[in-house]
């Protein structure tokens, strides 16, 4: 008998999880597997000049409504949204981000983490990806057999290609049966989205999709870099 597997997707703000994996995480709930999402930051307070939470309250409270929504769209199991400060977590301690990500880690106790690649122009992608890789540590004992890193649109492809920055696709996803939702979730971001040509764009999230699946011969795919696999 298959044995469903135990997900868990830790991206820095509302709106990655699905710019990131959105169709394949839909593919795991469609799978029987229970998929777990973490959020890292708040995903607002960067607009402002310094950062003042109450100022942007009521925002907050919609941006997270939205993201709970795009959660029950794509069928998640649970969802945790921290509250780091967004686009100023290098001004956090990094074990305090690793001890939010251990935390999950321990309580879920995931077969796979998704997370953002290292080379993200976003520097709260950057630490999120480094606080996944120490929280998922192969220690005796650790349960996490498959680490995969999900580029991005607007931080990933705007890096500049240096070997130790660039986003290298070594593992395809066929999301032709699940781009739809992604995209009926991405919706649920609305005020996130820019107008195209922006690369946070619908157009640009459809291109992309397109773009990977001609790369494995499908309608549409998502690509990921291999971080980890223990077999």
């Amino acid at each position: 008998m298959k044995k469903n597997k135990k997900i868990l997707i830790v991206a820095a703000h509302p709106d990655d999880e699905i710019l990131g994996c959105g169709g394949t995480i839909i593919k795991h709930v469609l799978n029987g597997d229970e998929v777990h999402v973490l959020i890292m930051a708040e995903g607002l307070t960067s607009r402002d000049v310094r950062r003042d939470v109450s100022l942007r309250n009521k925002e907050l409270s919609q941006l997270y409504a939205n993201t709970y929504q795009a959660a029950k769209i794509m069928g998640v199991k649970s969802l945790k949204i921290c509250d780091f400060p967004d686009n100023r977590m290098d001004g956090v301690e990094l074990l305090d981000v690793v001890k939010k990500v251990e935390e999950m880690v321990e309580t879920i106790k995931p077969d796979m983490v998704y997370t953002h690649h290292a080379g993200d122009v976003n520097v709260d992608h950057t630490v999120t990806h480094n606080a996944v890789i120490t929280a998922c540590r192969p220690l005796p004992g650790q349960t996490v057999k498959t680490i995969l890193f999900f580029e991005t649109l607007s931080s990933t492809e705007w890096q500049i290609g240096t070997c130790d920055k660039i986003f290298m696709a070594n593992w395809f996803v066929d999301i032709e049966a699940t781009f739809a939702k992604k995209m009926e979730a991405l919706k649920c971001y609305d005020s996130e989205m820019r107008e195209y040509p922006h690369s946070r764009s619908y157009e640009s999230v459809e291109i992309l999709a397109k773009y990977r699946g001609t790369v494995i011969g499908c309608q549409f795919a998502e690509a990921f870099s291999l971080g980890r696999l223990i077999s």
